[in-house]
């Protein structure tokens, strides 16, 4: 009885994964500068290959912990409490991206933003018809946000599994199919990422979006298969509940994306 708990906190056990996943994290990007001085790509890889493995590691140890019961409803609460706060950390990192576009937009001369008589777009450039592809791509990604939605409510307020995976197979679906409709209109740009600010913006901002994109639909990829495995219940479903809201944040930029750069942008 020395060892029993009597509290709602859950004591970590001594873990390799911090310690490993700032190693590998350093290897990556001391790597990545080696690479864009001339020494190749490899380091630059092992170390991406080795925090892809932390984050296996360290997030099925997570899991493990939720089925085991550690995560009470303290601990529960912090785990949404930190998710909230990674999500605001990635609201500010759009942030940025929608400021550099904003403010050439508006005043778009200077060393940076070479335009002719203060246009924008910079002259030469010709944008995407928001009214096409980046239209169908803004209905498939809500589409599939509402997916989640169905999941989550199938699975909160009826708990009925069917629809649960259903709801995740649709919102995968479709996200992939977004992830794929991106590539082929990047494939498709009148203009490149270097030599002039408006690609340099667009491409970092929806690319960085295309990006978070995969890694949501990784994210709900994972709760399929937890969901299959039977894991969550209308009680206990934290990690879904996480991949849904990161789903939502997914689909919320993308509409500020689609207003910002593809319509008001022209």
């Amino acid at each position: 009885m020395a060892h029993a708990k009597n509290h709602d906190y859950h004591i970590l056990p001594p873990s390799i994964w911090p310690f490993l996943g700032a190693l590998m994290a350093f290897i990556m990007l001391f790597g990545a500068v080696l690479w864009m001085h001339g020494s190749g790509p490899w380091m630059g890889l092992i170390g991406f290959v080795g925090v892809l493995y932390v984050m296996f590691g360290w997030w099925s140890d997570v899991v493990a912990e939720s089925q085991v019961g550690d995560h009470t409803p303290v601990v529960s609460i912090g785990l949404r409490y930190g998710f909230i706060m990674f999500i605001m950390s990635e609201v500010m990192f759009f942030a940025a991206w929608f400021w550099s576009f904003f403010k050439h937009a508006m005043y778009p001369m200077g060393p940076l933003s070479p335009a002719v008589d203060g246009v924008w777009p910079p002259a030469g450039i010709e944008t995407f018809d928001p009214w096409h592809l980046p239209l169908i791509n803004t209905l498939i990604l809500l589409c599939s946000g509402a997916a989640a939605t169905w999941a989550h409510h199938a699975l909160v307020h009826e708990n009925n599994r069917k629809d649960l995976v259903n709801g995740l197979i649709l919102a995968i679906v479709l996200g992939v199919f977004f992830t794929i409709l991106q590539a082929y209109e990047y494939s498709h740009a009148a203009f490149g990422f270097a030599g002039n600010i408006y690609g340099a913006n667009f491409f970092m901002a929806t690319g960085f979006h295309g990006f978070h994109v995969v890694i949501g639909t990784i994210f709900l990829t994972v709760c399929l298969i937890r969901a299959l495995k039977g894991h969550f219940t209308p009680e206990k479903h934290i990690g879904f509940e996480a991949a849904a809201w990161y789903w939502h944040f997914v689909d919320v930029v993308w509409l500020f994306l689609f207003a910002a750069i593809y319509v008001w942008g022209q």
